[in-house]
């Protein structure tokens, strides 16, 4: 089976399930972080080698106070409990911001914890804009445009998996996700179960892969 070597995951649908559960729509943020170790742990014993986490854009920065501050929470738990695990870890976002939580600066800069191997990135006070800010005219005939970008250490992206049932990209690595394939579930984030990632991989495998040739 044909295994993408970077896959992005969005992982939506949070709110809904949090009121679905008789919740208030920031509990629910809570209830993602487990699911996302799991997928970090199935995706090792796949062999995938770079995982990228939405974790929350700066357009999300807009919502209630009470919610920003529960899927920032999330958010930094989440890093920290990535950050025991063997793998090469960043976090990619407007870290100048106010929005970006100063418990995370640290991860701005990729870091081997344990053996290494796997890279994770996550995207945490993320824009489109503010990453492809540093662009130039000029820099559209050049064949490293990625290397203007301020997620430059995030490789192309083979396979985005969205849960939550949305079938937009919501501004995910705009440059990276160019020739992703895009795989979406209906089913809400925190009801993650591994089937959802062994039938995407298995959906990927079946694709064409031609990048357009």
């Amino acid at each position: 089976m044909r295994l993408p070597k970077h896959i992005g995951i969005i992982p939506d649908g949070n709110r809904r399930w949090a009121e679905v559960h008789q919740m208030k729509k920031e509990e629910g943020y809570e209830y993602g972080i487990d699911p996302g170790l799991a997928l970090f742990k199935l995706c090792k014993e796949a062999g995938i080698k770079e995982v990228t986490y939405y974790g929350f854009t700066t357009d999300n920065t807009k919502r209630q106070t009470i919610q920003r501050q529960a899927f920032t929470d999330a958010c930094i738990k989440a890093v920290g409990i990535l950050s025991k695990e063997d793998a090469e870890l960043l976090v990619v976002g407007d870290s100048e911001s106010l929005m970006f939580p100063t418990e995370l600066r640290e991860f701005t800069t990729r870091q081997i914890f344990g053996k290494g191997g796997i890279k994770i990135n996550f995207l945490v006070n993320y824009g489109w804009e503010w990453d492809l800010n540093n662009l130039k005219l000029a820099d559209a005939t050049q064949k490293n445009i990625t290397n203007h970008i301020k997620s430059f250490d995030v490789s192309r992206v083979d396979l985005i998996i969205r849960w939550g049932g949305r079938r937009r990209l919501s501004g995910f690595l705009p440059i990276q996700s160019i020739y992703s394939d895009f795989y979406v579930l209906e089913e809400y984030w925190p009801d993650f179960i591994p089937e959802h990632f062994y039938n995407a991989l298995k959906w990927y495998s079946e694709q064409d892969f031609t990048h357009g040739g």
